[in-house]
């Protein structure tokens, strides 16, 4: 298990682990959205990765560090979201159990996916205080490993390798957007764009209006926590991790805030558009392009969409 920021070599190393547990997602383009933004727009689209979102890979990457012996009693978290299914699903592949303490106002169609993925459910509180009382109680009673859905270095290099196959494949670059929550994925995305960016790319994340603790946190200088967030971004809610802060001040250039009615614009545009399913979180760095706040004109441009993980009846469109 890592104790320390991952280098070049730990994001290769983490490539190579989780390859054959994970897809290598595609990269799309838009020729509509480049003549619209006169730019070159790469889309990696980890909306078509494992459980239709980027956390696979950090959770297979988390699960297959922690040593035989020390993963039998299985792992642990508490999320409501993507990373519970992931590590669900990351838990199964090694045959060992995966316990996930869930808000009980979750949505159904998260719980029955963590259920499909083998996760045993415990259910809390909707609030953090309880989240992480009742898995102290389940750790106490399973010895299992909690594995934190961001604020954690395992996690930190698998989530990296996402734009370490972008930059594979367009690795000249020059500006990569990426959305941010508790900062799992843009730690991750920064570190590899460090390492692997031939132009050395800015890295610029981006965040709804109503949960813009990263934001204040990235200007303050220090962790701002989210409270009382409020955004469609449902993905997007959480604070900032202690290990990330730091290589998010070092390694991006800047934080842009959008509205959740440009959010819901930019998502319509790309199932328009593109022909694709994303969540709403995923639609926040396009936001940004959408509304100008970036500007983007003359740049090859890469944007992560996160993952495509949403109710169908629930489309905000």
């Amino acid at each position: 298990m890592l104790d320390r920021i991952p280098n070049k070599e730990d994001i290769v190393r983490a490539a190579e682990l989780i390859k054959q547990y994970i897809n290598r997602t595609p990269v799309l383009t838009s020729a509509t959205f480049n003549k619209r933004y006169h730019s070159e727009i790469y889309f990696k689209c980890e909306n078509f990765q494992k459980v239709g979102a980027f956390k696979s890979r950090g959770a297979v990457h988390a699960v297959v560090n922690i040593s035989e012996p020390d993963r039998k009693n299985g792992v642990c978290t508490h999320s409501s979201g993507n990373h519970a299914q992931a590590l669900a699903r990351a838990a199964g592949l090694f045959g060992i159990p995966a316990y996930i303490v869930m808000p009980e106002n979750s949505p159904r169609v998260k719980i029955e996916a963590v259920r499909n993925y083998g996760g045993i459910i415990t259910f809390c509180k909707p609030n953090l205080e309880a989240r992480e009382t009742t898995l102290k109680k389940v750790q106490e009673q399973t010895g299992a490993i909690e594995v934190h859905p961001y604020d954690n270095y395992d996690i930190i290099a698998g989530q990296a390798t996402a734009a370490m196959e972008l930059l594979e494949e367009v690795s000249d670059l020059e500006l990569v957007l990426c959305p941010v929550g508790g900062g799992g994925l843009l730690a991750g995305t920064a570190l590899a764009v460090h390492s692997f960016s031939l132009n050395k790319a800015k890295v610029i994340a981006c965040e709804p209006d109503g949960a813009d603790d990263a934001f204040r946190s990235f200007h303050k200088g220090e962790i701002v926590p989210s409270i009382s967030p409020h955004t469609i971004a449902d993905g997007l809610l959480t604070s900032l991790g202690k290990r990330n802060f730091p290589i998010i001040q070092e390694y991006v250039q800047d934080i842009v805030t959008v509205s959740d009615e440009s959010i819901i614009e930019a998502m319509r545009l790309i199932y328009e558009r593109m022909k694709i399913v994303i969540e709403p979180s995923s639609a926040v760095p396009f936001a940004t392009v959408t509304t100008r706040k970036i500007d983007i004109s003359g740049k090859k441009t890469g944007i992560i969409l996160s993952g495509g993980n949403v109710d169908l009846k629930q489309l905000p469109f």
